[in-house]
């Protein structure tokens, strides 16, 4: 009988002879012996004929680092074809080459690089919430348009209080989670998927507006590129996209130059227009181009409110922060809190400084020149100056982006952990960013993007209702959390929370109720089905994981259930890979002991600790199959089976290979989706394999 991790040969022949294995029997990492490669001695066609076979250690595509562990070398991951090297190299190109996982730790962002990744969005507001303002003002006269000043201390004096409320959610939660982990430990689980639709509204919205707002910016200063603007919006998203599948660290270090870029020239045509003021210059904005027509409406309260409501566009992005806390090098709160009142320090500066002089300077909303390009205008002449500003604009309104870029993905893998969405969402790519859902975002806003014609005022009605119910439904987790909590000042900041949750829950209510038939009805549908799938596939994953879970209330009734014992005179290689221990993976290895003794499983893990843990459970449950353990660094499944199957293969070049998989089959078509990504990956490498045989054991999900 083969030794435990290592298959044999057929009965009657000896076993083929192998590495020396460790003496150490638990787990735990071991190097092995520094020598310049792998010896194994391997079968030949001729009976009873060895050679000896070199294997450079440069070549290998498993490192043997305990008695049946292995890791997965990047030879592992090096595709055989002609094809599979191309497009592996042209990935490299675009995204740079696959980062092991052991490098997550140097991914960490300063907060000087953080300022940049996180606060786009939030800062980028400044630019065109001013606008947002006096385009509902102005339907009540050019009068009305002095109005806006007031209103916009009102919401800086708000932006002081959801940020400071939001820095006493980084205290309480500085592992990160932000909204969606506060609402789903305090409130419950019907509360959280609400608040995780709004986000996931809220972060698509986000791309599409900024974007827009971006190419209006261009447009602004390039008229002729208004017709294209579709064009360009969804060739910034995809250059985004691009950028974020690079990784979190480098896509910091690339989009770090355009907000810094923005906050010099920004801040310098606020600065000089507020000095020109002030030393008596007579600065007045002429008639734009295409001016947006002056109504006569009253000015009532309710079109003072529509005015705020539209105006609050610029606390958007103000959670990213939160959300991202462990993103930040150590101490990650700390750093985070920082950079969170660097944040709203800024905004609120800038917001401020563009309405006074909107208000000071006389501008009058246009269907083609922006507000911000008209002030800039009259401050700095046509020169080069004004179109530094137009530029700096229009990078941090497209790069305000990378802020959802940034959230979206990190949100749907905690989801996707906690079983409320599809767990691919969980999966890092090669470069140890969440891939999948930087991909759905980067879609998903294109599509948005197409289906309102790219334009900023089309899209804001949609914007800010989401951003406020996330807003509320956090600060009422955080007050729960500081009424159960005993720690010193929660009263302070339960206080602090309150103030938080009243003046978002107002601004809420004042935003969905004015903004409802301009659009907002549309963004709470959306909210609504994605609330509706999220519960969906929650209730779907618990229901699996029940069906899995049972009949596992005894080591002998397992046994008893799912295990032969009766020996086979032919022993063939069965290799049985598995994900996590559960019904569906017992069942299937008790249909590879009943077609040989001589069963192997497999797991590949990226993690050392889940790979340890596995690995005690493996042995209390299952002690007569034994268990090979691969790490993978690079996050790959697939190809770390393949190159110990290559192994095997090595040993016994002559023996049959049966790969024992096993298949949900799920009771809805949708649910199919959900489950078995690796089963069908690997039966797609293996379909052509030589000398390998593929077996699908099914495991009916019947709820």
């Amino acid at each position: 009988m083969a030794q435990r991790g290592e298959p044999g040969g057929k009965d009657g022949e000896k076993p083929a002879e192998r590495e020396p294995e460790p003496s150490v029997v638990r787990l735990e990492r071991r190097r092995p012996p520094a020598e310049a490669g792998l010896f194994e001695r391997v079968r030949t066609s001729r009976a009873g004929e060895r050679t000896l076979r070199r294997e450079r250690a440069s070549e290998a595509k498993l490192r043997r680092i305990g008695e049946a562990e292995y890791e997965a070398t990047p030879l592992a991951i090096r595709p055989e074809t002609r094809l599979g090297r191309f497009w592996a190299a042209t990935r490299a190109l675009l995204i740079g080459p696959p980062l092991a996982s052991a490098q997550l730790a140097h991914e960490r962002l300063s907060k000087v690089k953080a300022l940049a990744v996180f606060s786009s969005d939030n800062l980028s507001s400044s630019a065109y919430a001013t606008e947002e303002m006096l385009l509902v003002l102005i339907l009540a006269g050019t009068g009305a348009l002095v109005d806006a000043m007031p209103i916009s201390v009102a919401i800086a004096l708000l932006a002081a209080i959801v940020a400071t409320s939001y820095r006493q959610l980084i205290r309480a939660y500085p592992g990160g989670g932000g909204a969606y982990q506060v609402t789903k430990e305090n409130l419950g689980v019907l509360p959280s998927l609400l608040i995780g639709s709004t986000l996931f509204v809220d972060y698509v919205l986000t791309v599409a507006v900024s974007t827009a707002a971006g190419v209006a910016a261009v447009t602004s200063a390039v008229p002729d590129l208004f017709d294209f603007r579709i064009e360009l919006a969804i060739a910034f998203v995809a250059l985004l996209t691009l950028g974020n599948l690079r990784g979190i660290r480098e896509s910091g270090t690339l989009f770090a130059v355009p907000p810094y870029f923005f906050l010099l020239t920004f801040g310098g045509m606020l600065v000089v227009g507020i000095v020109r003021l002030a030393l008596g210059d007579d600065l007045t904005a002429g008639e734009p181009p295409h001016p947006v027509e002056a109504g006569t409406q009253t000015l009532s309260v309710f079109l003072l409110l529509r005015a705020f409501a539209s105006g609050c566009a610029a606390l958007t992005g103000i959670e990213a922060i939160a959300d991202g806390v462990p993103s930040f090098k150590p101490p990650e709160a700390k750093n985070a809190s920082t950079t969170l009142m660097w944040m709203a320090g800024i905004l609120s500066a800038f917001f401020l400084g563009t309405t006074f002089l909107a208000t000071q300077l006389e501008v009058r909303p246009s269907e083609t020149q922006t507000v911000v390009a008209q002030i800039a205008h009259v401050v700095f002449g046509g020169g080069v100056l004004f179109y530094a500003v137009q530029v700096g604009t229009a990078m941090i309104l497209v790069l305000a982006a990378n802020t959802a870029f940034a959230g979206l993905p990190t949100l749907a893998s905690v989801m996707a952990r906690d079983g409320v969405a599809p767990k691919q969402f969980s999966f890092r790519g090669d470069r140890l960013a969440f891939s999948n859902g930087i991909l759905v975002l980067g879609l998903a806003s294109a599509a948005v993007l197409f289906a309102f014609d790219a334009k900023t005022h089309n899209l804001v009605p949609l914007y800010a209702f989401g951003v406020f119910t996330a807003f509320t439904l956090s600060q009422a987790g955080m007050v729960v959390y500081w009424k159960r909590s005993k720690e010193p000042g929660s009263r302070g900041a339960l206080i602090i929370n309150f103030v938080g949750m009243v003046a978002t829950g107002i601004v809420g209510v004042i935003v969905g109720a004015t903004k409802f038939v301009d659009g907002a009805w549309l963004s709470m549908t959306a909210m609504a089905l994605i609330l509706l799938l999220l519960w969906r596939i929650r209730v779907h994953y618990r229901e699996a994981q029940a069906q899995l879970g049972q009949g596992l209330a005894t080591e002998e009734h397992v046994a008893a259930q799912y295990y032969s014992t009766a020996a086979k005179r032919v022993q063939p290689i069965v290799l049985v890979p598995i994900e996590e221990i559960d019904l569906a993976a017992l069942r299937t290895v008790a249909y590879a002991r009943s077609l040989s003794q001589n069963a192997v499983a497999i797991h590949v893990s990226d993690s050392r600790e889940s790979a340890e843990a596995l690995h005690r459970r493996w042995e209390e449950s299952v002690p007569d199959v034994p268990l090979v353990i691969v790490e993978s660094p690079y996050r790959s499944l697939v190809e770390p089976i393949i190159a110990y199957l290559d192994r095997v293969e090595r040993t016994q070049p002559n023996a049959m290979i049966t790969v024992v998989l096993p298949e949900f089959i799920t009771h809805r078509p949708w649910q199919q989706f959900l489950h078995n990504q690796l089963s069908q990956r690997l039966k797609k490498a293996l379909m052509d394999r030589p000398n390998t045989v593929i077996v699908e054991v099914p495991y009916h999900l019947t709820r």
